[in-house]
């Protein structure tokens, strides 16, 4: 896969045995429906069910079109994220989230905007999740906002594709996943936000409880402001020496 528009989409996986079948049968639309060459790389975060059973099976019957890793132990979203992009090998990376409440079909509209933004982000409309989640997710997100004014509306929407070169370079850290999009804008990249289906989960159970949703972005959103205030950007206007 050596055109330029060419896109991995990044599926990290923890335990979702129920909801890969499905996975498989949606990323086979997506492979018919495509106008620009992709695939999928599964990234098993150490799940203990038969999820990396099913993953390579998939890779088995399609190893054109499905790929995959697996990490050493349980080390938590934003590491299987960082573990996929490290081996992408094509122009521009995606992601979504393999519980499938946003679906790849929108990754349609996407496409149209690669080349005019390091990333487009989705927006989740009508949110199909739990009262606990809804409640958690916009107070954390309040907060996010408040604290960083980053101008995201849903900087955890798990549908996204970026310039891989951008991804590689971003800061990575235990919940990085939480600001994907301000760390794009950190490096002076640009953001689209387009709105986005959301679904219930229909298969499996969530790996996300009130604690970690409201205390873990806290904690992280702190860290990122400090992180913020420190980081080094710079540009090159002249020079004689040839490696710089």
């Amino acid at each position: 896969m050596n055109s330029n528009n060419a896109v991995t989409i990044i599926v990290p996986v923890f335990n979702e045995e129920e909801s890969l079948p499905r996975v498989k049968t949606e990323a086979d639309k997506l492979l018919k429906s495509s106008p620009v060459p992709i695939r999928f790389l599964f990234v098993d975060d150490k799940s203990s069910d038969s999820s990396l059973n099913l993953i390579k099976r998939f890779v088995q019957e399609d190893p054109s079109a499905f790929s995959y890793i697996s990490l050493k132990k349980n080390s938590g979203l934003s590491t299987a994220l960082k573990a996929g992009i490290d081996c992408v090998d094509t122009p521009y990376t995606g992601y979504i989230d393999s519980d499938l409440q946003t679906s790849p079909q929108d990754f349609l509209i996407f496409f149209d905007f690669m080349e005019q933004y390091t990333m487009i982000n989705g927006i989740r409309q009508n949110r199909s999740d739990t009262f606990v989640k809804k409640i958690s997710s916009k107070i954390a997100n309040g907060f996010r906002r408040f604290m960083i004014n980053d101008g995201i509306e849903d900087t955890c929407c798990p549908l996204k594709i970026m310039e891989t070169k951008a991804a590689r370079t971003i800061p990575f850290f235990n919940g990085m996943h939480r600001f994907i999009p301000a760390l794009i804008q950190l490096q002076g990249g640009t953001v689209k936000q387009i709105p986005v289906q959301h679904f219930p989960r229909i298969e499996g159970t969530a790996k996300y409880h009130l604690w970690n949703r409201l205390i873990g972005p806290f904690m992280d959103t702190l860290a990122f402001v400090w992180m913020r205030k420190r980081y080094i950007r710079y540009e090159i206007s002249e020079s004689s020496d040839r490696s710089c």
